[in-house]
């Protein structure tokens, strides 16, 4: 069964990410880089990485997400009610809690049926919060604070070229 749906999932992985590249609609585009992102952390959730999968939905697939639809909002201003004329959110939401739905009975439905794999201790400690963190703050603590550093930077360069430009438009 776990075969058959990481199937499912890589082909829905491969399909979203050709129907992003190929639609000429930014917002049905970046609504398929949605689809794929959370694609991508049920192969995550495949592999017993629940810390993985939950990030990818949390992270990418909700605040990237939302910066890049809000960018697209700013760029398409003058079209801005023509695309909500199209984009009908309540067929979309249907659309989500729809697979949502089916996806949780068909869970059940091979929990019921002792068709889920079993899983071993070691394995099951793999890609839960503890194991991932006790790996970034031992192991990996360096790069992670590098990180860090080179993000707050980036944080701090934009804030001032953002306020550079305000103060010369307020000039003018």
């Amino acid at each position: 069964m776990t075969v058959y749906i990481f199937i499912v999932l890589a082909v829905l992985a491969i399909a979203s990410a050709l129907a992003m590249v190929i639609n000429k609609n930014v917002v049905n585009s970046a609504l398929f880089l949605v689809l794929n992102m959370v694609s991508l952390a049920g192969i995550y959730l495949l592999l017993n990485a629940q810390f993985l999968a939950i990030i990818q939905i949390l992270v990418y697939a909700g605040a990237i997400m939302v910066l890049f639809l809000f960018v697209i909002m700013l760029l398409n201003v003058e079209q801005e009610e023509k695309l909500f004329d199209k984009f009908r959110v309540k067929y979309f939401l249907a659309f989500l809690l729809g697979v949502a739905v089916t996806g949780q009975i068909f869970y059940s439905l091979a929990g019921v049926t002792d068709m889920l794999p079993e899983i071993s201790d070691k394995m099951a400690a793999v890609g839960t919060v503890e194991a991932v963190g006790d790996v970034l703050f031992t192991t990996y603590l360096l790069p992670f604070e590098l990180t860090a550093i080179l993000l707050t930077a980036a944080v701090v360069g934009a804030l001032m070229i953002a306020q550079h430009k305000i103060k010369r438009t307020e000039e003018i």
